[in-house]
């Protein structure tokens, strides 16, 4: 039968293939060593490596940007701060003078009060709806007295912090 010397043949050869493939020290050089690995191709920074999934999309920057935090007590019919102050009495209303630019429709401004030991003192928001420069005020009041300390106010423009400033009740 001549199909027996084929079927060996064969089988020899893919015996021989295999154990070529295993043989590791075939890949070693002269001191013994292994090549070290292939580096993936490189990427530029600009560019993100493919990985099958779509990119990730980057928030985007609000339309409405805080240009000024002013304080005070109360504001005029123009809503700017009469009498701008960082010092509070105990059972004064603290006014929160935001001034911002640019143009959006239901942006979301917010004012947190956060007193020296990490307590909220307060929090308000108000949605906007600009074509442009514009005040807007939020107030802080206190049934009972604040308590005397050091207070700071955040701003956020949808929830992300847009300015700070501090303020000291006596």
């Amino acid at each position: 039968m001549t199909l027996k010397p084929l079927h060996l043949t064969l089988a020899a050869a893919l015996a021989a293939t295999a154990l070529a493939g295993c043989n590791r020290d075939a890949n070693r050089d002269h001191a013994g060593e292994l090549p070290p690995a292939t580096a993936p191709a490189a990427t530029s920074p600009m560019t993100p490596p493919d990985t099958g999934m779509p990119p990730a999309t980057r928030a985007p920057e609000t339309a409405v940007n805080v240009t000024s935090v002013t304080l005070g007590t109360r504001a005029g019919a123009d809503r700017s701060i009469s009498n701008p102050t960082t010092t509070f009495a105990a059972g004064d209303p603290v006014v929160v003078s935001v001034r911002t630019d640019g143009a959006a429709s239901n942006v979301e401004l917010g004012a947190r009060l956060v007193y020296q030991d990490g307590q909220v003192a307060g929090e308000e928001r108000q949605t906007l709806n600009t074509t442009g420069s514009e005040t807007t005020n939020i107030t802080f009041n206190n049934a009972n007295d604040w308590p005397a300390g050091t207070y700071t106010v955040e701003v956020t423009v949808d929830g992300a912090r847009a300015d700070s400033t501090s303020f000291t009740v006596r």
